[in-house]
């Protein structure tokens, strides 16, 4: 599936997905914060899904923790130079899943990228009840799931290219 051929056109439709996911991250981190979570509390939704407020000073799952202003700014340039390169290779793509997916992924660093500029760290607030091998699934939030459903549809789109 390919788009028009204007990279004006192209970059409309990123910009709006990309705008789309970093507005319903950082409202959504806007809300839980100053209203749901305000106090701090353990908000049960499902018997499988709670809200809650937890700060990641890493990556996904906690991973690279950096608890100095050094250890932020690394994580900082790191996405920043990763959405570059995506936005590089959104500029030239012309295949519609492609286009969605690297810019679900992009807004989804954007928005974490946000957190980190204004906190120090990632506000993350939804907590599914997952256990895999005695450890159980982190808490993520909205920029946490487009990266993820961006990478899996990148994926699902590779697999299919090379089938073809």
């Amino acid at each position: 599936m390919t788009l028009p051929p204007t990279p004006c056109t192209r970059l409309f439709y990123a910009f709006l997905i990309i705008l789309l996911v970093v507005a319903a991250d950082q409202a959504s981190k806007a809300w839980i914060l100053y209203d749901i979570m305000n106090p701090p509390s353990i908000l049960p939704l499902f018997p499988f899904l709670d809200i809650v407020l937890t700060w990641n000073p890493g990556v996904g799952f906690g991973l690279f923790k950096a608890h100095s202003l050094w250890g932020s700014i690394a994580l900082i340039f790191l996405a920043v130079s990763i959405s570059i390169g995506l936005a590089i290779w959104l500029w030239r793509t012309h295949d519609k899943l492609l286009l969605l997916s690297l810019s679900m992924i992009i807004g989804g660093a954007i928005g974490n990228t946000i957190d980190r500029l204004r906190f120090g760290a990632v506000l993350d607030f939804i907590y599914v009840h997952v256990y895999i091998f005695g450890y159980h699934f982190p808490a993520f939030n909205i920029a946490d799931s487009a990266i993820t459903v961006g990478a899996a549809i990148l994926l699902l789109e590779g697999y299919v290219r090379n089938k073809k």
